[in-house]
């Protein structure tokens, strides 16, 4: 006769195995709220981070649309008509002002620029040349604005009585990518090493303008410097 078959009876769990699992339960919870502060600390740095990137274009945006409207300004007075009681000096002294306040707002090669140009018109030329120099520091690759300080570099130098000078920057200006102003520096080279007496050096320079510059508006006056060599 077959023996019946005993039911095993499950054994409680001793002491040190519910500590265990306690011990475990309690770990885990540790580790997901160890997590989930994690999350939160990331999530509240990202949630920053957009704020101030958010803020910073914000601050630009509006830092440019003021700078606009100072330089706009600052434009309508520099080439206005003085009107009557009102000397130059005055309207350039107020142009500068008002350039200077739109290029602290928000920094512009044109503004700069500006800045210098004011400083020659008002015969301050130590301050103007300084400020030309930070600029081709600063944008020496702006196609459009760096040979307008070039040229104005030179005409300090010219003024200044510093023919050196002046004929180094024309060479700077001349190989500016792009060809504007080239024909000007061909051309006030050429005046300069006339008067140093350099007349061959002088002939090329208006032979270069000529050839390579047909449409430019100095090419008469080079053809009659030309001309009047080939006479002499």
């Amino acid at each position: 006769m077959p023996k019946p078959i005993k039911k095993r009876i499950a054994k409680k769990p001793t002491l040190d195995t519910e500590a265990e699992v306690k011990e475990k339960f309690s770990g885990l919870k540790a580790i997901i709220r160890e997590r989930k502060n994690t999350a939160v600390t990331y999530g509240t740095v990202i949630i920053v981070i957009l704020l101030a990137v958010a803020g910073f274009f914000t601050y630009s945006y509006n830092a440019r649309q003021q700078a606009t409207k100072l330089e706009a300004e600052a434009y309508k007075i520099y080439y206005s008509v003085s009107p009557q009681g009102t000397n130059k000096t005055e309207r350039v002294t107020k142009a500068l002002d008002l350039f200077r306040k739109s290029y602290d707002t928000s920094k512009t090669p044109t503004s700069l620029f500006y800045i210098a140009d004011c400083y020659y018109e008002l015969g301050r030329y130590d301050e103007a040349m300084k400020t030309l120099k930070d600029f081709t520091e600063r944008y020496s690759r702006d196609e459009r604005s760096a040979p307008l300080a070039y040229q104005k570099m030179a005409m300090i130098h010219i003024v200044q009585g510093d023919i050196n000078g002046a004929l180094k920057t024309l060479d700077d200006l001349y190989h500016l990518q792009g060809d504007i102003y080239k024909d000007f520096s061909l051309l006030e080279s050429a005046k300069l090493l006339e008067k140093a007496g350099k007349t061959d050096e002088a002939k090329k320079k208006y032979d270069e303008l000529v050839k390579k510059f047909p449409n430019s508006p100095f090419i008469e006056e080079a053809k009659a410097k030309l001309l009047e060599k080939k006479e002499g």
